[in-house]
């Protein structure tokens, strides 16, 4: 497992990143804990705001996507599938 997935708070990435994984934490698992504030210090932390309406997009469609999959039960694919997808989004991106 990479850093980043073990632990985004002490992983060596860009302060930037870990600022918006930290804001996209909070939208997920503890959304009434958003605030303007919570905004203001991503904003701080270098972030733009396209970078934070973007993060904001993707997140809620994974959000949604993993709602509708736990309520209506679709399987998941094998691991083997992650791993080769993974690695041809790193070849080819997702044109």
């Amino acid at each position: 497992m990479t850093p980043v997935l073990e632990d985004y708070r002490t992983a060596p990435i860009d302060e930037k990143l870990r600022a918006i994984l930290g804001l996209l934490e909070t939208f997920t698992l503890h959304p009434d804990e958003l605030s303007p504030d919570r905004i203001r210090d991503v904003l701080a932390a270098g972030v733009t705001r396209e970078a934070i309406r973007d993060a904001f997009y993707v997140a809620f469609l994974f959000n949604t996507y993993d709602r509708l999959a736990d309520t209506l039960g679709w399987e998941l694919p094998d691991q083997r599938y992650y791993a080769k997808a993974g690695q041809f989004l790193l070849k080819k991106g997702y044109l």
